[in-house]
């Protein structure tokens, strides 16, 4: 059991407050932390370490403000925090299809169990959901009050029916014990950390860009998405969790569209590169098309992305060229 005691936060004569980060070692999470730390913060990061990294969370080891369990949330958890972001899952198709039951499992019984805890210790708690919960959306863009497409026995439906469910749960938490309760839809989120096998575009682009392969583009490439630079998203999750009352659920994503083929294009052109692009079958239950609208996190928590693709792509191709230098060497 941790306890809460003498811990003077940033403003003078002020309780620093303890935040819990489950998938505190994944690419949003880790960023979480960092800013969290960095904002005057204890932080209490939990991971079980399936698709996250010890090698994530590096640079805060030193910290005597950050602590890590390795803890898989289907298990109960006993800690005492102020606040709680509920961000383990897996997010990747290429992840989160290796094992549905566990990524199902850790959605809904994972979501289970961090509300336990937030009742119990009186937290607000925020989940960490998914744009996916519209499925291959017949409304564009998408906002808060679509209720989705999606299919509920197909390969995604462990990810997209598992994040579904949490938030209803979360729901009823908020409706049957007035439990203070945030709603994040992320959106397409890219940068550094991400892991470069996790079958997503951006990641997968650059890597096979920089591994001088072929860019492999699923379906004609006219699909379109839109992609929110980390920083942004979570300057964006931060605050919404600092708008005490305000639930959601609010869409966080960048709304300028774009095809992936016109991502592939951009990247090869941003690494000095014209490879082969080559095309394949489309996975099942693909969404063609995918864009927030996201006028209630404008008018609710004063937020929208500031950081332009071209920028954020920059940073991500030399985190990737340098995570790969490190490997060959």
């Amino acid at each position: 059991m941790f306890e809460i005691k003498n811990r003077v936060g940033p403003a003078t004569g002020a309780m620093r407050q303890r935040i819990l980060v489950t998938g505190g070692g994944g690419f949003l999470g880790s960023h979480l932390v960092g800013e969290l730390l960095s904002r005057g913060y204890e932080v209490l990061c939990v991971d079980n370490f399936f698709t996250g990294s010890k090698e994530n969370l590096s640079d805060f080891l030193a910290n005597t403000r950050f602590e890590l369990i390795r803890h898989d949330i289907r298990k109960p958890l006993y800690v005492e925090v102020d606040k709680i972001y509920n961000l383990a899952c897996p997010a990747s198709p290429v992840h989160y299809q290796y094992n549905p039951v566990q990524t199902f499992n850790t959605s809904v019984v994972g979501s289970v169990n961090m509300l336990g805890l937030a009742k119990r210790v009186g937290a607000r708690i925020l989940q960490a959901s998914t744009s996916e919960v519209y499925g291959d959306p017949a409304v564009h863009p998408q906002r808060e009050d679509y209720w989705g497409n999606v299919n509920p026995i197909g390969v995604r439906s462990c990810y997209d029916e598992g994040k579904r469910a949490a938030e209803s749960i979360f729901m009823d938490y908020k409706r049957q014990y007035g439990l203070d309760i945030a709603i994040a839809r992320i959106f397409n989120t890219y940068g550094p950390r991400m892991h470069p096998n996790d079958g997503r575009v951006v990641s997968n682009f650059i890597v096979q860009g920089l591994l001088g392969k072929p860019i492999t583009i699923y379906g004609d490439g006219k699909q379109t998405r839109s992609f929110c630079y980390v920083d942004d998203l979570i300057t964006g999750l931060v605050s919404l969790m600092e708008a005490n009352g305000f639930s959601g659920p609010v869409n966080l994503g960048n709304p300028e569209e774009i095809t992936v083929l016109e991502l592939a294009q951009a990247i090869s052109e941003l690494m000095g590169k014209k490879g082969e692009i080559i095309f394949r079958e489309l996975p099942q239950d693909d969404p063609t098309r995918r864009s927030p609208d996201i006028s209630v996190a404008k008018k609710e928590l004063g937020w929208s992305p500031r950081i332009p693709l071209r920028e954020g792509l920059l940073k991500t191709i030399a985190y990737f060229d340098d995570l790969l230098s490190k490997n060959r060497g």
